[in-house]
């Protein structure tokens, strides 16, 4: 059973103390307090906010909501046992899926028992005197630890545009990233949805299917890969699970988390006919491995630009109407330099007679009105409003936890002008202090669970160390930091991810938002690496005591 919070004023009550304090209860908090509590013997907790564990996959709960890494791999690593037992149903699992499978796991290693629940983080403090994090919760509840660990995942913080007349619509409006948890019926109904990155791209064709009308206000046009999802298959099971080590020896080696290779051949090395087979049949595989179709479609911009006409005249394939489709066609970016969403039917959901798209590049929103959403041309009636308007990505969840380090300073304030972390595991004046995924990490350029886990495991031996050496704090320098920043910079500008200028990854959709690229794009294999060496040297970079 887990741990409920009392929801009673406690704001006089002493602290409950614990060895270490974790924030959230998804892939990352859940492994973080298996290897804390059952491998260093720590007393651990982990607060969240939500009623029940999942983390992003509690919250994230629109129509269509599923992963993008394919199932088999989208999962713990750490347990083989847990592999063994577990079969996934589909290709691409929905968010209920998603969520039993965690609790499967929460109950296969009994950790429920040490999750607090209904318990939301108002402000975490850093005691210099002590060494000593002391969180308050919305309660009014105190916590105090040692070692504070945010696991409150890259994609949590809603991002919910300010528009005006919001407060005057008649209808309903939602968010996608705070769905609620009875659904919504759209049957009858004239939907908007606003947004068209991955989410607006899974919600759009299941939102067509039901309602009386969809209409789809689009900012930016996307590429998208069909996903080909489909049930695992009987043979699939029995291959993952005879193949368990290679597939995630293959994981670790690779650029993005993925157990397969990226082709060793340039898309401009090849011929004209030879390429377009090869993306043929990468685009009838679907899902995220048509960027190994070639090693530089994310390094050259000629060779980005064969794959990025290559989906252009799939679009104008699938879509019936040449000025539609023309509308859905990308131009901006290249594929892959935001991120590169997988579908199902999204392009092909233009097809139906129920569904209107907008450009609010050409046609920008005025005002939502009391009836529905006015742009410069004209005002669209509508029952619901869907917002896919993402998150505030990375850097959102840290910030909101509002955090006082060492000596007073905020996290808030010390990220102004962007994030600065030493491997995005801790950042300066923030002792004791370590981020799961943070920014500064590969993230959300990665297949999740990996990532996690290699970051976890990174996190359980540098507390193992220090307790074995009696050291009670540790912090990174700021010269490392500055140095770590650089290279963070360095390794996107040898891509070209930064080129997108309305990306996520830039924090291009929130506005008044720093334009700073946030995760680390050299690769999984190279900054596990990386982190390795600096265990090894005991600690580089960093100032324990």
């Amino acid at each position: 059973m887990a741990i409920k919070e009392s929801t009673a004023s406690a704001v006089n009550a002493a602290p409950r103390q614990f060895d270490a304090i974790i924030i959230g209860a998804g892939f990352s908090g859940l492994y973080q307090l298996h290897k804390l509590r059952d491998d260093l013997g720590l007393n651990a907790v982990v607060l969240e906010k939500a009623d029940g564990i999942g983390g992003t996959w509690y919250w994230n709960r629109y129509p269509g909501a599923r992963c993008d890494s394919e199932s088999y791999y989208y999962c713990y690593s750490f347990n083989k046992e847990i592999e063994q037992e577990w079969s996934w149903s589909e290709r691409y699992p929905e968010h209920p899926e998603i969520r039993k499978y965690l609790n499967f796991v929460a109950d296969k290693l009994d950790l429920k028992r040490n999750v607090s629940l209904n318990t939301e983080v108002t402000s975490a403090t850093f005691d210099d005197a002590e060494n000593i994090w002391t969180v308050q919760t919305r309660s009014g509840e105190i916590f105090s630890a040692p070692f504070l660990i945010t696991a409150v995942g890259c994609l949590s913080t809603a991002n919910i545009p300010k528009m005006k007349g919001l407060e005057t619509f008649e209808g309903q409006w939602y968010h996608t990233g705070l769905w609620p948890h009875e659904g919504v019926n759209f049957a009858g109904k004239r939907v908007g949805q606003i947004g068209t990155g991955s989410t607006g791209i899974q919600a759009a064709p299941v939102i067509a299917e039901e309602a009386k009308h969809l209409t789809v206000f689009q900012r930016t046009a996307n590429y998208s890969i069909p996903a080909r999802n489909g049930p695992v298959t009987t043979e699939d099971v029995r291959h993952t699970r005879e193949n368990y080590d290679e597939i995630w020896r293959l994981a670790r080696a690779g650029t993005n988390g993925h157990p397969f290779t990226i082709s060793a051949q340039s898309a401009l090395s090849v011929s004209d006919a030879e390429r377009q087979d090869i993306y043929e049949k990468a685009w009838e595989r679907g899902g995220l491995r048509f960027r190994a179709s070639f090693s530089d479609v994310l390094q050259n911009a000629d060779a980005n630009l064969t794959a990025s006409n290559f989906l252009r005249s799939k679009i104008k394939e699938v879509v019936k109407d040449p000025a539609i489709a023309e509308m859905l066609t990308p131009y901006d970016h290249g594929f892959a330099t935001k991120r590169p969403p997988i579908d199902s039917g999204y392009f092909e959901a233009f097809n139906r007679d129920n569904v209107l798209l907008v450009d609010i590049k050409a046609e920008p929103i005025v005002e939502i009105t009391p009836r529905g959403i006015r742009t410069a041309k004209r005002e669209y009636e509508l029952d619901i409003i869907v917002f896919a308007t993402g998150f505030d990505a990375l850097t959102g969840p840290l910030v909101n936890l509002n955090i006082c380090g060492s000596n007073g300073a905020k996290l808030k304030d010390e990220w102004s002008a962007g994030p600065r972390t030493y491997l995005g595991l801790q950042s300066p004046k923030f002792p004791n202090l370590f981020t799961i995924t943070g920014p500064g990490s590969p993230s959300v350029l990665c297949n999740m669970p990996i990532a996690i886990e290699q970051h976890v495991n990174w996190i359980t031996d540098c507390i193992r160390a220090m307790r074995a050496n009696g050291q009670k704090r540790i912090e990174a320098d700021v010269d490392s930091t500055e140095k770590w920043v650089a290279h963070v910079n360095e390794a996107a500008d040898a891509t070209l991810l930064p080129m997108a200028s309305s990306s996520w990854y830039l924090g291009a959709n929130v506005p008044g938002k720093p334009r700073v690229f946030m995760p680390y794009a050299g690769g999984f294999a190279r900054y596990a690496a990386i982190c390795d060496d600096v265990a090894q040297s005991g600690y580089r970079g960093f100032s324990l005591s």
